[in-house]
């Protein structure tokens, strides 16, 4: 193998990695927070809400990002990342007061809000399989999720909270170094992967179906927090059976990991089937495990929970996807910008949806609200396949 043709597996492992540490970092505060306020001596509801910032930040500063890499390029943008984020996660170690642990978290949020509108580009531009590379690449988001509660314990309680935050910061700085030393430009060798497959239709069509594919992204980002947010507490109120808080912990995990590993599946799907009509299957079982999830309780209902993850995860690697198969190159960084502008931003009303449902008529109208939502997703989907029925593209991308 050649250095050239190695390239574009240098920049997905760095990619890859930066996935994973992205919603890892963004995820050490929840945690380390309950040492933090032992440490300065403030209640826990006075500190948690300092993250909101960060959050706000992740989806808001998505927006610019695509624009931002069509001037200076992804792999200035990604190095920006590696750096800002690492700095970050330093300047809030540093913190000495709730003002300033505000704004370095704020800070944290802005450089992690770089990551996913990039990734997502660069995966496209490197991958010689969509696909495959897309559901690898979810999983260790996924993962870094997964791992950032324990990992974070651990690192507070050995040596402190603060280092909770230097260990992930300087991770990131040498990641950055190494990025800039083995990737010397945007790799675009894998044109061979990122050809995107363009939709010969009229103009109104076009609109009609950017509409459904926004749509679905909105309500897609609504699902996808009102289910993993609240996901704990439901089992923990519709089990059927009194069960023990770490048990109710590992339940929920297995799920998730069930969710990531979908990916994989979903993933290598893509590179064989004809993506809208993956699209209706995925919104199909997503209205369909949310339903079932708030018409039973016990073991259906998790069951109903496990199908719906299992859909929400799939979907999140689908849109991707869609986005790198029918978006022309140059557009294609302004596009993930919107998209996941779009999705985080109102992903982030999540929260007080599910406090009024639930006081409400409790989590079975959280359930039914959240399979209502799915439903205008499968209802989007549906309009997606009839737009472009008959139009199938290629398992891989064609070669250059």
């Amino acid at each position: 193998m050649t250095a050239q043709d190695d390239a574009p597996h240098k920049t997905l492992l760095f990619v890859n990695i930066a996935h994973a540490l992205d919603h890892f970092v963004l995820l050490i505060f929840p945690t380390a927070v309950i040492a933090i306020a032992a440490d300065l001596g403030r209640d826990y509801g006075d500190l948690i809400w300092l993250t909101t910032g960060a959050f706000v930040a992740f989806g808001l500063f998505a927006l610019p990002v695509g624009w931002l890499a069509d001037r200076f390029g992804r792999r200035a943008l990604l190095t920006t990342y590696f750096f800002g984020y690492g700095a970050a996660c330093l300047a809030v170690a540093g913190s000495t007061s709730l003002p300033m642990i505000a704004g370095s978290l704020l800070m944290l949020g802005m450089f992690s809000a770089i990551y996913h509108p990039i990734g997502s580009a660069m995966i496209v531009a490197n991958a010689t399989k969509l696909g495959r590379a897309l559901g690898i690449n979810g999983v260790w988001g996924n993962m870094g999720a997964a791992l950032a509660s324990g990992i974070t314990a651990a690192l507070a309680a050995t040596l402190g909270w603060r280092a909770a935050f230097i260990v992930p910061g300087v991770i990131l700085i040498a990641l950055g170094v190494a990025f800039v030393a083995l990737v010397r430009d945007d790799t675009m060798t894998g044109k061979k992967g990122s050809a995107s497959h363009s939709l010969v239709m009229s103009r109104q069509r076009l609109v009609w179906l950017l509409l459904a594919f926004m749509t679905a992204i909105l309500a897609g980002g609504l699902t996808f927090n009102i289910v993993t947010i609240a996901m704990p507490k439901v089992i923990d109120e519709r089990l059927g059976f009194p069960i023990p808080l770490a048990l109710t912990g590992w339940i929920t995990t297995s799920i998730f990991v069930c969710g990531a590993l979908t990916q994989i599946t979903v993933g290598r799907l893509i590179d064989k089937l004809e993506l809208p009509l993956l699209f209706v299957a995925m919104s199909a079982l997503q209205a369909g495990g949310l339903l079932l999830a708030a018409l039973t309780t016990g073991v259906p209902m998790a069951a109903g929970l496990v199908l719906a993850t299992a859909a929400i995860y799939g979907q999140v690697v689908l849109n991707d996807a869609m986005v790198g198969r029918y978006v022309a190159e140059e557009f294609r960084n302004r596009f993930y910008s919107v998209r996941f502008f779009v999705g985080f931003t109102v992903g982030g009303l999540a929260v007080p949806l599910i406090s009024i449902l639930r006081g409400h008529g409790g989590f079975q109208e959280v359930l039914l609200v959240s399979a209502a939502v799915a439903t205008v997703i499968l209802i989007c989907a549906l309009a997606t396949w009839a737009l472009v029925h008959g139009r199938t593209e290629p398992a891989t991308a064609p070669a250059e």
